[in-house]
């Protein structure tokens, strides 16, 4: 499996989210099988075995765990979550307050603990937001902020005005001048990932526990000049129609619009990498070489650093001239399973 058990102990008592989806680890004193992040009291090591797969676990009489429940995906949605998230969906001017919460049986702090924890502010706060990036769609298609701030739900100018402003950096009337970074959350079988898009399309796929995630955040919306709202872009369903595709093993390539804004420098490296052929990989002093410049190992690998578009812009590709698994925002462990993943070793 290419993790040794020393290594997957030692994710096991940090509880270490990078390793999600790279193996279960099935207590033989309780017959249970978790996954890495699980909560429940961590047995001593002897008593530990590993697994690839939920199904090798289950062949070999482990039963799922209850706490962390190994077999869905990591990073899935709950159904009580996912259920409020397409009813806002379908309809951003819905108002789901918590008396409606509590009509639905679903307990109130549960779902803020939910929001607070996956995107950094409450259900609240998310439901203003997509109704901020709704009335910023219509005002930019040349809706009267009237109409924008009463389609709404919004009682009165100034207060439209004001979360408006506070929310998207300009002032409703202003709003075709603004610029807005979509973001977007999904599941994969490594975890979940956020992905951010503008109208010129993807510009961030990162996973969440991405230590460096909130600087990268910070610094596109300085480069792009706009504010970051959750809300939907035209480009998200194929984005994850085409990664859910890639870890299926039936798309080895993608075919996405991205915008990378860097150096001169930077864009050069991330096309080089795009160059990398699916399940091959690449030394940063091969890389130079590419580029013509045997000395810019060292800047080769800061710009691999910088890439912003995991996976897609494969960086995960390129290793020490060693073979060793060096630097990768996503962990060393998930760059291991990609590497092995594309080379038919899983």
């Amino acid at each position: 499996m290419g993790l040794n058990p020393e290594i997957m102990y030692d994710a096991l008592i940090r509880k270490d989210s990078s390793y999600e989806g790279l193996f279960y680890a099935a207590i033989r004193t309780t017959g249970i099988f978790c996954r890495p992040t699980c909560t429940a009291r961590k047995p001593k090591p002897e008593n530990v075995e590993y697994f690839t797969t939920a199904r090798e676990a289950m062949m070999n009489g482990y039963r799922p765990c209850r706490l962390c429940h190994p077999l869905e995906s990591p990073g899935n949605i709950p159904s009580y979550i996912q259920n409020l998230i397409s009813k806002i969906e379908e309809d951003p001017l819905v108002k789901i307050s918590d008396s409606d919460l509590v009509n639905m049986n679903i307990e109130p702090n549960r779902v803020r603990r939910w929001f607070k924890s996956r995107h950094g502010i409450t259900f609240q706060g998310y439901q203003r937001m997509m109704r901020i990036n709704t009335a910023w769609q219509q005002l930019s298609a040349g809706s009267r902020v009237t109409d924008a701030a009463f389609d709404n739900g919004y009682d009165s100018l100034s207060g439209f005005s004001d979360a408006f402003k506070y929310l998207v950096g300009e002032s409703p009337s202003r709003a075709g001048q603004a610029k807005v970074i979509n973001m977007h959350r999904f599941s994969t079988p490594l975890g979940p990932m956020i992905a951010c898009a503008v109208e010129e399309g993807i510009c961030l796929v990162e996973f969440t526990d991405r230590r460096m995630l909130e600087s990268e955040l910070k610094d596109l919306k300085v480069r792009l000049g706009a504010n970051i709202l959750y809300g939907y872009n035209k480009h998200f369903a194929a984005l994850e129609k085409q990664m859910r595709e890639y870890f299926e093993g039936t798309r080895k390539s993608f075919n996405l619009p991205l915008l990378t804004p860097g150096s001169q420098f930077q864009n050069l490296v991330w096309e080089h990498l795009l160059k990398i052929p699916y399940g091959e990989t690449r030394t940063y002093k091969g890389m130079a070489l590419a580029l013509e410049n045997k000395n810019a190992v060292r800047a080769v690998a800061r710009a691999n650093g910088m890439n912003r578009i995991a996976i897609i812009i494969p960086c995960h590709r390129v290793i020490g001239e060693d073979g060793s698994m060096t630097g990768y925002s996503g962990g060393i462990s998930r760059k291991r399973w990609l590497i092995d993943f594309e080379m038919g070793n899983l």
